[in-house]
Parts: structure tokens; sequence; C-alpha cells
């Protein structure tokens, strides 16, 4: 089977659940809405294959991924607003007019030259086209709350709105540290919600100037944790202590040998 028979059986397949007289009742009744979650969910597990290296759920990932686009276009066909086709058309073309530096004149002093000066300034002139009214509209609501502070922070950035020196954030992450104390000490729920809110906000902000894509390194954090954790729940076991019945210190001492194990082994 060629490539090209591959992706129009996939369409067929699609247009074949969703026929509204021999098709799978489950998928005749979604819609975009209701799709979006597992598109979502589909992203993240092709996101989690890649962490753990495992080429053919990688693959499987992907695919399942792709069926996700494919469903989405079919009930956007059915509607009369665009194909798969269409869409395959569009992002060729965005993509061309966004890499000039291969498909035109343009020169790119390097991969940071390209994602820092020649991907923005093309996504200005496509914001400028769109005839948006602020710098911020296209960033999308449903992104992960890191990335989407990550997106708007550079977006302002863009146009000046950035702090002149990096160290300049850590007087202002002081400074919202400050602020969430005084809502603890006052028991002020909603100023805490927001304190916490502008302290993660900052945090996240100093990453992205120290050049560390935040929502990369939270999940590298999720993954140690989890890693670690699960090794004090192993040490806990070979001592036949059960977890809910360790002390903190007996665990405190144990994410310290976790830690050592690890310092050892990439030694």
């Amino acid at each position: 089977m060629t490539n090209d028979d591959a992706t129009k059986a996939l369409l067929a397949l699609m247009e074949r659940l969703r026929d509204p007289q021999n098709g799978c009742p489950w998928d005749i009744e979604q819609d975009f809405k209701t799709i979006a979650p597992y598109t979502i969910e589909e992203a993240y597990e092709v996101a989690d294959a890649i962490e753990r290296g495992d080429m053919q759920d990688f693959k499987d990932e992907l695919g399942d991924l792709l069926f996700q686009v494919i469903f989405q276009t079919q009930i956007a066909k059915e509607k009369g607003l665009f194909t798969f086709e269409d869409v395959a058309r569009h992002v060729t073309q965005k993509m061309i007019y966004r890499h000039p530096h291969v498909f035109g004149d343009e020169k790119a002093a390097g991969a940071k030259d390209v994602e820092g000066r020649i991907w923005e300034e093309r996504k200005a002139g496509e914001a400028k086209k769109q005839a948006l009214e602020s710098i911020l509209d296209d960033v999308p609501l449903g992104l992960p709350a890191v990335l989407r502070a990550q997106k708007l922070q550079k977006r302002a950035a863009r146009v000046g709105f950035e702090w002149p020196e990096t160290i300049n954030v850590l007087d202002k992450l002081e400074e919202e540290i400050k602020e969430l104390r005084e809502s603890i000490n006052q028991k002020d729920q909603k100023g805490i919600h927001e304190e916490t809110g502008d302290l993660l906000f900052c945090v996240i902000n100093f990453g992205r100037m120290l050049g560390v894509d935040c929502e990369t390194s939270l999940r590298d954090i999720n993954y140690k944790f989890e890693r670690r954790f699960k090794g004090i729940e192993k040490d806990l076991k070979a001592r036949n202590i059960d977890i809910n019945d360790a002390t903190l210190e007996q665990m405190e001492q144990l994410w310290q040998e976790q830690k050592l194990k690890e310092r050892k082994s990439a030694a």
C-alpha cells in the first residue's frame, strides 16, 4: 500500500464510521468539542512515548493523533467547512511562508535566529493579516497553563514589554513571595489563590528569560519525582514497611538515598 493509498484508506474509514445509516453510533454522535479532549490526550501520549524512548508505542500514538485530525476534518467536511486536503494544503503553504531561509532569499544564522527572529516576524505578519485586536488574541485558550503563560510572555516581550535584565525578575519573585506570605497571614483564600498564580507566572517568566522551556522542565521534574517516590515505595516494601505506616523522617531518609543512587549511577 502506497502512502497515498494509506491516507485514502484512513479517510474512507473515518467516513464509514460517521455514516449516518451504517456507522458507529458513538462516532456519529461526536462533534468538535467532544473530540477535542481526546485530541489533547493523544498529543500528551505522543510526548510520553518519546520520553520513554518506546519507538513502537511512539508509532502507535502518532497514528492515534493522526486519527484525531482525520476525525475533526471529517466532521468539518460534513458541515461544508473544509476537508483534510484543505488542511494539508494550508499547512504546506504556511510552512513555506514561515521558512523564507529555505524557500526564499532570507538568510538564517542558526536555529535560534529562525525561532527568535524569522518565525516571530512571519507570525507577526500573519496576525496583521488576520486583523487581530491584540497580539495575544491568537494564543490558544486550550493550551496547558505553563505553555500558555510562556507564549503570552513571549508575545508581550516581542513589543518590548520585558524586564531589562533577567536578574530583575528575582526582585519581582521576592515581591510576589512577600505578597503571598501576607495573604497567608491574613487567611485571605482569594488572595492566596491570586498571589500563588502571580508567583507561578513570575517563575515561568524567569525560566523563559533564562532560555528554559518551563513546560518541559516541569514535565522532567514530574518524572524525576515519580521515579524517586517509586524508589521510596520499593525500599519500604523491601523492609516490610507499609508506606501508610512510614514516618516522614523515614521517607525523607529514603528520598535522600534515592538522590545519592542517582548521582552514583550518573557518575
